[in-house]
């Protein structure tokens, strides 16, 4: 967020915003919530003040679902 932040001030090259959702898909939703109010970038954005801690709450789900599901995980 910080990057394209720059870069939108410079008028330079920007980063897309399906590589942003990307980044926070795989893993950098808590990264890209914080980037977003950290630097105040696409805050005005319904779809990211939506999606990023939909994103979030998704992948909580899944990790507590991995770690309620009676199946164990063995990796040898």
């Amino acid at each position: 967020m910080g990057i394209d932040k720059r870069r939108a001030r410079k008028n330079a090259f920007r980063i897309p915003e399906a590589t942003l959702f990307s980044v926070a898909i795989v893993g950098g939703s808590i990264g890209s919530i914080i980037g977003m109010f950290l630097f105040r970038h696409k805050t005005k954005h319904w779809y990211f003040l939506v999606g990023m801690p939909l994103i979030l709450l998704i992948q909580i789900g899944l990790v507590a679902l991995l770690f309620w599901l009676p199946i164990s995980f063995s990796f040898i």
